[in-house]
C-alpha cells in the first residue's frame, strides 16, 4: 500500500517525505496561487479554476481570494457555497460541505493529526480524519474546525470558535471549545422588532 492509499484510509502515512504526495500538494498549491492572483472581476475564470482545484462541486459557488488547500481533490462543496477571504482547508482526509453553507473570513478546516509521540512526529508521519458539514450551516469569522468533526444541518457556529467535537443540527454553538448554546427555531432566528 502506498502513502496516498494509507492517507485516504485514515492510516499513519508519510506526509513530509513521500515524493508523490509532495508533487500533488505542489500541483494544488500552484493552482491555488494562480487562483489567488486572478483579478477579482474575472469571475468566470475564478469559478472554472476553483472547480478544477476542488474534488466535487455543484454549480453555484464562490470562494473569495486568498484560498489555500493541500490536495483539493478531497474537498466537496454543495450548491450555493460561499467562503469569505482567507479560507484554509487542510484536506488529506475528505472535507465535505452540504448546500447553502456560508463561511466567514479567516476560517480553517484541519483534517491532519500529528502524533503526540515526538519520535513518530519527527519522522513526518501523520494521519487524518474527515470533516463533514451539513446543509444550511453558517460559520462566523475566525472559526477553526478540527479533525473528525461533523456539524449538523441548519446550525450556526459563532465567530472565533474552535470546534473540537461534533455539533448537532439546528443549534447555535460557539466558544473555545465550541459548545451548544441553544436550539434554533424559526421564531428565535428572526431579528427582534423595535415596534
Amino acid at each position: 500500500m502506498n502513502e496516498k492509499e494509507k492517507m485516504l484510509k485514515g492510516m499513519l502515512y508519510d506526509a513530509n517525505y513521500d515524493k508523490s504526495l509532495i508533487e500533488e500538494r505542489t500541483k494544488c498549491k500552484s493552482l491555488c496561487y494562480e487562483y489567488n492572483n486572478l483579478h477579482p472581476s474575472e469571475t468566470d475564470k475564478r469559478k472554472t479554476l476553483v472547480k478544477e482545484i476542488l474534488g466535487k462541486t455543484k454549480e453555484d459557488l464562490l470562494i473569495e481570494q486568498p484560498f489555500v488547500c493541500d490536495y483539493g481533490y478531497n474537498i466537496e462543496v454543495g450548491e450555493n457555497f460561499y467562503a469569505n477571504h482567507n479560507l484554509v482547508i487542510l484536506d488529506p482526509a475528505v472535507v465535505s460541505f452540504g448546500d447553502n453553507v456560508f463561511i466567514g473570513p479567516n476560517c480553517s478546516f484541519y483534517t491532519p493529526i500529528h502524533p503526540m509521540d515526538y519520535e513518530t512526529r519527527n519522522k513526518g508521519l501523520e494521519y487524518a480524519k474527515p470533516i463533514k458539514v451539513g446543509n444550511n450551516v453558517w460559520f462566523g469569522g475566525n472559526v477553526t474546525v478540527l479533525p473528525g468533526v461533523t456539524i449538523g444541518d441548519n446550525t450556526v457556529i459563532g465567530a472565533g470558535s474552535v470546534v473540537t467535537k461534533d455539533i448537532p443540527s439546528n443549534v447555535l454553538a460557539f466558544g473555545n471549545p465550541c459548545k451548544v448554546v441553544r436550539t434554533l427555531t424559526s421564531e428565535k432566528c428572526l431579528p427582534e422588532s423595535n415596534s
